[in-house]
């Protein structure tokens, strides 16, 4: 399996975090396929050849993902659409 993990601080409060996480749970579901469901502060992927999290903390975010090797040429596009929001999630 390929893995993805990215951590990135932020400085919103933990209600806008998770706000904002759920829109990029969202899209991420649109664009690739994966289910997601929500425990705790945590929300959890699952789809056909991914699985993974993004937890929220009162001052980072962290996502882990793992990727079938169906889904390992597209680890780039995946990683880098995760970057892109993340990028306007904590700036």
């Amino acid at each position: 399996m390929s893995a993805i993990h990215i951590t990135r601080s932020h400085n919103q409060d933990l209600e806008h975090a998770k706000a904002y996480a759920d829109d990029i749970a969202k899209s991420l579901s649109e664009k690739f396929g994966v289910k997601y469901q929500w425990q705790d502060m945590t929300v959890k992927f699952k789809g056909a050849g991914a699985k993974g999290s993004m937890n929220i903390e009162h001052a980072h975010v962290e996502v882990n993902m793992e990727l079938s090797f169906m889904l390992r040429p597209f680890k780039g596009k995946i990683e880098q659409e995760i970057n892109r929001q993340l990028d306007d999630f904590c700036a």
